[in-house]
């Protein structure tokens, strides 16, 4: 199964909504509930991230019998040093997106905790690529 999600940058009213449906769809399919709620996790981090950082972005989710695939590309500024931001607490969120609650600097250790496998690409200028693999 194949599904995607079109992610727009700064619509934090939004934010979470295609994790919320790749949720319902796992349920669906009677996936284990410690392996929902690890996916979600981290395709939520994911998600806000670009509607923190970015100005838009795309998810792509697929099923298959022995593991859940997530992709999320985005267009935005890029991540100039991954191994940074991959560390707690480090952010580089604005003001405003702290004021909401947001940019505490958790998202990728967050992610990384609840994938069986995650890559990073960025180019700085362009946008970030993020590659999540559970294996069911």
């Amino acid at each position: 199964m194949h599904f995607e999600y079109e992610i727009e940058g700064g619509n934090f009213s939004r934010a979470g909504y295609a994790s919320s449906e790749v949720k319902k769809k796992l349920r669906q399919l009677n996936v284990d509930l410690k392996i929902i709620k690890r996916v979600v996790v981290a395709l939520y981090e994911a998600e806000v991230n670009v509607v923190a950082h970015a100005w838009s972005g795309i998810m792509r989710v697929d099923i298959d019998r022995d593991r859940i695939s997530l992709e999320i590309d985005d267009k935005g500024p890029g991540i100039p040093d991954i191994e940074r931001a991959m560390e707690e607490g480090f952010s580089t969120a604005s003001p405003e997106v702290r004021e909401m609650g947001f940019g505490a600097g958790m998202g990728l250790p967050n992610i990384k905790k609840n994938v069986d496998k995650l890559e990073i690409t960025s180019e700085v200028g362009k946008g970030t690529r993020v590659v999540m693999v559970t294996y069911l």
